[in-house]
């Protein structure tokens, strides 16, 4: 009775092996079959651009310029300025008096105030070689409308506000908790 356990246990070890190949065999043709019937598109440079965008060909026509924000201010509205950046920026940054750093640094009193301003905050190396230019109304315009161009090189990884009146609303909000911030 032992020696035929043993044929069994040889048996169903052949069988697995079997499989097992039949199974490679199998999915050889498939994927030759595949090739022989499918021509796939092969892509001659990468579908997704990592880094800097190339520079647009010469004949190109130039971005629009960004419409200024200093007359927007006039009408702006703080209050939806305040909703705007709550909803929007509160994630990475804080905005009362003395408040932490998080993802960004703390904007109170931002307006008028150099670039890299937060003592101890880790600036991009971009943001810190701005270091001596002000927080302008214009600057805070261009750098909310988009700050991959407002500062390049910026670690900020927020796409922007493209409504000109909304950013108004958030700058105007930026003003009204900014002390030292010059009139528009």
């Amino acid at each position: 009775m032992a020696s035929t356990s043993t044929g069994k246990d040889a048996l169903g070890t052949n069988k697995i092996f079997a499989a097992v190949l039949t199974a490679g065999v199998v999915f050889g043709l498939a994927g030759f079959l595949g090739k022989l019937l499918v021509h796939p598109h092969q892509l001659h440079e990468a579908a997704i651009q990592i880094g800097e965008p190339p520079p647009p060909p010469s004949g190109a026509p130039a971005a629009p310029a960004l419409e200024p924000i200093t007359p927007l201010l006039a009408n702006a509205n703080p209050q939806n300025g305040q909703q705007l950046a709550q909803r929007l920026c509160s994630s990475c940054h804080t905005f009362n008096e003395g408040g932490p750093a998080r993802v960004g640094p703390n904007l109170y009193g931002i307006v008028g105030n150099h670039h890299a301003h937060a003592e101890g905050f880790n600036y991009s190396p971009a943001m810190r070689g701005k270091a001596s230019v002000q927080w302008s109304y214009e600057a805070l315009n261009e750098f909310l409308h988009r700050p991959a161009s407002g500062v390049p090189g910026t670690r900020m990884a927020f796409a922007g506000i493209t409504s000109n009146a909304q950013r108004a609303d958030v700058i105007a909000y930026l003003r009204s908790i900014s002390p030292n911030a010059p009139a528009p």
